[in-house]
């Protein structure tokens, strides 16, 4: 299958697009719905069913869908949720909306995803090894990817460095909060970084987050033996993703 639909369900609007696998790209302009305010997987996947229902012409009447979520997957399961309703937590995710939909569903972690996307088609193709994508923003995302293999949930946002949870100290918003420069900023990243590389050596760090657009600022200031770049794909990467192992898990 070479057209498969990607959707991303975060707090504020459930976007989603078909993906070209063969280009690793959108086949068509994304569809972006607002996420309901009593946010149930209910309500949730009513969203997701009009997204489905918008490029129903364009899709496979067989053809999987790959859906991420802000938390944890295991096995299909949620076991927490902190950005949307409580009653999230504990879902058998994967057979509910295969249920709403009618078709196979994956389900995945946006930040899972997004590294994915970036191993397949984005800054990591053709690296050999180990992957770290993260994701600077409101927190610190992160996705490790090993020869094409992920290692799905992890957390390494909230590793300590000095004594602190990295993210309270190093993602975008605190920079923005603390109204950091660049350069002060770029101290905390690099202390985080080379926790990373010490804890992992992997063979290339992925930048990911809308800060990654200004990556000249920050990104040439750190000092690490393992090569950093920033992300290609930026908010796209979720989709395709999922869009991608939704196919390979159909496959």
């Amino acid at each position: 299958m070479s057209t498969v639909l990607g959707i991303d369900i975060g707090g504020s609007g459930v976007k989603g697009a078909p993906v070209d696998l063969s280009a690793g790209d959108f086949a068509a302009d994304r569809h972006r719905i607002e996420t309901p305010a009593h946010s149930t997987p209910a309500n949730v996947a009513e969203v997701v069913a009009r997204v489905v229902d918008h490029f129903a012409d364009q899709l496979a009447p067989d053809s999987p869908i790959g859906i991420t979520v802000p938390a944890p997957v295991r096995h299909g399961r949620i076991p927490m949720m902190a950005n949307l309703h409580e009653d999230w937590e504990g879902l058998e995710a994967e057979s509910f909306f295969s249920d709403r939909l009618g078709r196979a569903v994956t389900i995945v972690n946006d930040a899972d995803a997004a590294g994915l996307a970036e191993v397949q088609f984005g800054a990591a193709r053709g690296t050999e090894g180990v992957v770290i994508l993260t994701t600077l923003g409101t927190g610190i995302g992160t996705a490790i990817i090993n020869d094409g293999v992920l290692l799905p949930n992890t957390e390494l946002g909230h590793i300590e460095v000095d004594g602190h949870d990295a993210e309270t100290r190093a993602a975008m918003s605190v920079k923005e909060n603390e109204d950091l420069s660049w350069k002060a900023w770029a101290v905390r990243l690099q202390r985080y970084y080379e926790t990373m590389q010490m804890l992992f050596w992997p063979d290339l760090f992925v930048v990911g987050g809308g800060v990654s657009k200004k990556h000249e600022k920050f990104l040439p200031l750190l000092e690490l033996e393992t090569p950093i770049v920033p992300a290609e794909l930026k908010n796209k990467a979720g989709i395709i993703g999922a869009a991608w192992l939704a196919a390979e898990r159909a496959s």
